[in-house]
């Protein structure tokens, strides 16, 4: 089959950036510094196997987080008016604009022992908490930073669901719940597994708000592949062997979230 002429630079654009780092990557994650075939990468990936876990529990909360806060926000946007939908999801998407180091930057202004959160306790007579260089600040951060990726979707799909739909369905004596598990909830699964795609991927592989908001004792899976690439502890065959654990974290969370498909969503609403 011939190749289009549009699909050339994509097809350029992914071979490159995509698939040749690939191959680099398996070349390394399976190879010594002498060149030889080995899987004592692997075996020294094992000694960090609770940075791993801390990575995907924290990767799950911050999904369930953002889930929970994503899932009415998008109902409640989906069901105004054009105008009102298009600006409500513009000031969803304005803390997108600014980069991403400054919005984290943010955060440990506001978490600080001395900083924006505590000032404020300290005014309403409230006890002063200590967050920074946490995992709760960790986590934090990784809500504020990817809860848009679970708005964005939700809200695409639920913006379809049509507003006469709901009112058969109430007209023909559904309530409120009956409406929401038997129409509402199905039809906005694609969303939703788009959404968990999109964030857990995200935040199980961030170093950026590990490091900031973390401190060096809440390292995650992100944190090691960057110290092997660019710390003083350099070894890229340690680095991409860890890179191919990842790897294969994200697949098996993209893999269960393609579980929900059109056929799921025929089968609940029947």
């Amino acid at each position: 089959m011939k190749t289009k002429t549009p699909a050339i630079p994509y097809i350029i654009w992914t071979s490159l950036f995509v698939i040749v780092p690939l191959i680099l990557v398996f070349g390394f994650a399976f190879r010594d510094s002498e060149g030889n075939i080995t899987m004592d990468n692997f075996a020294e990936v094992m000694l960090y196997i609770p940075v791993i876990m801390r990575s995907i529990t924290l990767a799950s909360l911050a999904t369930i987080i953002c889930l929970a806060l994503a899932y009415p926000i998008s109902f409640f946007i989906s069901r105004k008016s054009k105008s009102v939908q298009h600006m409500l999801i513009m000031f969803v998407m304005l803390p997108m604009w600014m980069n991403f180091l400054l919005r984290t930057y943010a955060w440990m202004s506001i978490l600080e022992n001395n900083g924006l959160l505590n000032r404020l306790l300290i005014f309403l007579s409230l006890k002063p908490v200590s967050l920074i260089n946490t995992q709760w600040a960790v986590l934090i951060g990784m809500v504020y930073n990817y809860l848009p990726f679970m708005i964005l979707p939700l809200y695409s799909v639920m913006a379809k669901i049509r507003k006469d739909t709901i009112e058969a369905s109430e007209d023909l004596g559904a309530n409120s719940l009956t409406v929401f598990t038997k129409i509402i909830f199905p039809l906005s699964l694609p969303g939703m597994a788009a959404g968990i795609t999109m964030v857990f991927v995200a935040a199980v592989s961030t170093f950026v708000i590990s490091r900031m908001l973390g401190g060096g004792a809440n390292v995650l899976i992100g944190d090691l592949i960057e110290l092997q690439f660019l710390g003083i502890s350099y070894n890229p065959y340690l680095g991409s062997a860890i890179s191919l654990v990842l790897i294969v974290i994200s697949l098996c969370a993209i893999s269960l979230t393609k579980q929900i498909d059109s056929d799921d969503v025929d089968e609940m609403l029947l």
